[in-house]
């Protein structure tokens, strides 16, 4: 919706907009052992030192507890990886980075020589351990936490050999009669040098990491140098980190491989299921299953022009230099691909071609005479377009790659999506068809049905039930293309691929299903009493209030934590340096866009009755896919936020309805 109202069928068969987002960017609280424990040095919550097991590095972590017949500390680091560590393994957070310097500057000139190469080899290293670190800080960035601990293992340390010398090795070298003191004296100043360039190299690669480096550092003697020419080495470690977060997949969703298989047939199956279901004179369950209608009722050519057409009209429409350019959020690589957000517009000269239509004697009944077969040329296209994607996904660059498509089974590629941004120069067609043909096709369609409500029930107007399901649903619709620039922070944009799941979603799911409640009003009109209806639109509007206003709060948290205009919202820290929303609607509910959601599709079904199940098919899917979503984001973000999530629920307690759910 307003990030994607099409974004609804998405990650369970789309995420409503503001659902993929939705989920929180999500830390645990813990116990003592008995009283007769001796005592403890580092109490829990207290942030000390903590040695990375087989290494001589020590990062920043937060004690969770202590285990007194173990006699181990429960550690959390930033990435959200716990541990238990021993006491001698653990260091006082307090003063431990001066006496790290105090005694590498204390050491004897003797020591640090033994210890370093040449001048320009130990420069070369320590640019090259921070290449390395950045690199191996993307692939843990979006791996799994199992290779994610693997990788870290198995990560080499890269070293430089020097092209040449410097200057002062070379009169080191050559000049035999040099006097002992001088050359002790100069060696002692660039060591000096040496340790205060990787300080300063590693703090800023920490910083612009915004998390630490859990890599494991292997000793020197096992660690192999490589000979890398220094001018090629952003370029070899941003193609190295890309490659190796691409060649991992995320878990399988959707039932894994043999869920794919189900969904790729069963999706189509049940759309087509209820466009025969929703034209009978009754369509009760009890009429369940449809008869089947000859083959050819499902095909017109007709109908595959017209949907060509659209489609053609809605590409022109988005390639016009009309409006915003956006710049979506930082990819894998770090790149920020730009997108023309000019939906609004879209619509808008959509609406006055099709008035212009009209006023023509175009009669747009057709579509609610021939719904079978557009959904038909709908489905056709959907599955050529899926093949054209996975086609090309063959030839992309590996830092191309989506991470939920990348499983190496051909049929879950091909159903999850496998390139994340595919484009035609700069036209990104995974963005346009998440926005623009199914979206705004939905307000067409449910525009037809009025006009044909109007000739089939001999009426002068809509009636009221047609009006306020068009109304709504058309609000909907305005809000997620009026603030368009929202969808660039959701699932869709950020991580899924471009495959049949999305492509078959914006393209027949919505429109073809999101329109059932005025496809039924034509057929089977319901009169509403004036309670009834500022009943139904106080619901609605209150259910607007809430998913426009939840929306709006974590979009601008999203964008920019550190906006002045957000200090005085409420957030818990996590381990992973970024932090959570319990400020707002946030604070009152986990998922408070998807409670406005809920509302808001209970008055679009409302207007239809309680005489048959079938117009309440979008509330029952809904309800499904956000009780899925939402257990999903619990693991997910349990896994990602370790103790700052439990803290968060302990926080906000309910997870979409107050004091209910």
């Amino acid at each position: 919706m307003g990030n994607s109202h099409q974004s609804r069928f998405r990650s369970d068969f789309h995420i409503p907009y503001g659902t993929g987002q939705g989920s929180q960017e999500s830390s645990t609280g813990t116990c003592f052992g008995p009283m007769t424990m001796p005592s403890v040095k580092y109490q829990r919550g207290e942030m000390v030192m903590g040695r990375w097991p087989g290494s001589s590095l020590y990062y920043e972590v937060k004690v969770l507890r202590y285990d007194a017949s173990s006699q181990l500390y429960t550690v959390i680091y930033k990435d959200g990886t716990e541990l238990e560590l021993k006491e001698q393994d653990i260091k006082n957070a307090a003063g431990f980075q001066t006496r790290s310097r105090s005694r590498s500057r204390s050491r004897s000139p003797g020591r640090r020589r033994s210890r370093s190469r040449s001048p320009a080899r130990t420069t070369r290293r320590s640019s090259s351990r921070t290449a390395a670190a950045v690199a191996t800080a993307a692939i843990t960035e979006s791996a799994p936490t199992s290779r994610r601990d693997a990788k870290l293992k198995d990560t080499p340390e890269v070293r430089l050999s020097p092209l040449k010398q410097t200057k002062a090795a070379e009169n080191n070298s050559n000049n035999k009669h040099e006097k002992k003191e001088e050359k002790q004296k100069e060696e002692n100043n660039t060591a000096n040098k040496v340790n205060e360039s990787e300080s300063k190299v590693e703090a800023e690669s920490e910083k612009n990491q915004g998390r630490y480096n859990l890599r494991r550092r292997k000793d020197d003697g096992d660690a192999k140098a490589l000979e890398i020419k220094p001018e090629k080495l952003e370029e070899k470690d941003a193609k190295l980190a890309a490659a190796s977060a691409a060649s991992l997949s995320s878990p399988l969703d959707f039932g894994g491989k043999m869920g794919a298989y189900f969904w790729l047939l069963f999706l189509p199956a049940w759309v087509l299921f209820l466009v025969l279901q929703v034209n009978l004179e009754d369509p009760s369950l009890a009429n369940f299953p449809p008869l089947l209608p000859p083959f050819e009722a499902f095909w017109d050519a007709q109908a595959l022009g017209f949907v060509i057409l659209w489609v053609l009209f809605q590409v022109l429409l988005y390639i016009l230099p009309v409006g915003k350019l956006s710049e979506g959020m930082p990819l894998r690589s770090g790149e920020r691909l730009k997108y023309r957000t000019n939906g609004f517009f879209a619509i808008a000269v959509s609406a006055v071609a099709v008035v212009a239509a009209v006023h023509q004697g175009v009669d747009l009944t057709y579509i609610h005479s021939h719904f079978l077969q557009l959904a038909t040329a709908s489905l056709l296209i959907s599955v050529l377009l899926s093949i054209y994607l996975y086609v090309r996904s063959r030839y992309a660059a590996p830092e191309q790659l989506a991470l939920g498509g990348n499983s190496g089974n051909v049929v879950y590629d091909f159903f999850k999506g496998h390139e994340l941004n595919p484009r035609i120069k700069d036209f990104d067609l995974k963005f346009f068809c998440e926005m623009r043909p199914g979206l705004i096709g939905w307000c067409l369609i449910n525009f037809a049905m009025a006009l044909a409500e109007m000739k089939e029930q001999s009426l002068n107007a809509p009636s009221y039930s047609m009006i306020l399901v068009n109304l709504f649903q058309l609000l909907y619709v305005l809000d997620g293309l009026w603030n368009e620039e929202a969808i660039l922070t959701t699932m869709d944009l950020m991580h899924d691929g471009f495959g049949f799941m999305l492509a078959f979603g914006d393209l027949v799911w919505v429109p073809f299903t999101y329109t059932l409640q005025a496809y039924y009003l034509v057929s089977h009109p319901n009169l509403l009493s004036l309670p009834a209806l500022a009943a139904i639109v106080t619901l609605k509007l209150v259910g607007f209030y809430i998913f426009r206003k939840s929306n709006s709060e974590k979009n601008a948290f999203r964008r920019n934590p550190s906006d002045p205009k957000l200090s005085h919202l409420k957030t818990i820290p996590t381990a992973t340096g970024k932090s959570l929303l319990v400020s707002g609607w946030w604070g009152v509910v986990r998922h408070p866009n998807y409670l406005g959601d809920l509302m808001m599709a209970l008055a679009w079904s409302l207007p239809c009755g309680f005489s048959h199940l079938l117009p309440w098919h979008y509330m029952i899917y809904f309800i499904i896919l956000l009780v899925h979503r939402d257990s999903r984001d619990m693991s997910e973000c349990r896994r990602k936020y370790g103790s700052a999530w439990d803290e968060y629920c302990r926080t906000v307690r309910y997870r979409i309805i107050p004091r209910v759910y």
